[in-house]
């Protein structure tokens, strides 16, 4: 499993596949999540929107495990 570190509040699940180098542009993310299995704490998901906050796995077949992980220190 792969730590995402944000300094924010939260990520959306969009703007994760972008970080993660899944997808190149935010525009396909409507396209990747309707094409693919992605599940967010064990559970299917399909909103682009959908906040990740601290402690949130996604689960990307073939693309790997992530962990969401608030950076405290800001750096």
């Amino acid at each position: 499993m792969k730590n995402i570190e944000i300094d924010t509040e939260y990520v959306t699940l969009g703007q994760l596949l972008k970080m993660t180098d899944i997808i190149s542009s935010g525009g396909m993310a409507r396209w990747f999540l309707a094409e693919n299995d992605v599940l967010v704490n064990d559970e299917l998901e399909h909103r682009r929107g959908r906040k990740l906050r601290n402690g949130d796995t996604v689960t990307i077949p073939e693309n790997g495990k992530f962990c969401i992980v608030e950076n405290l220190s800001g750096e």
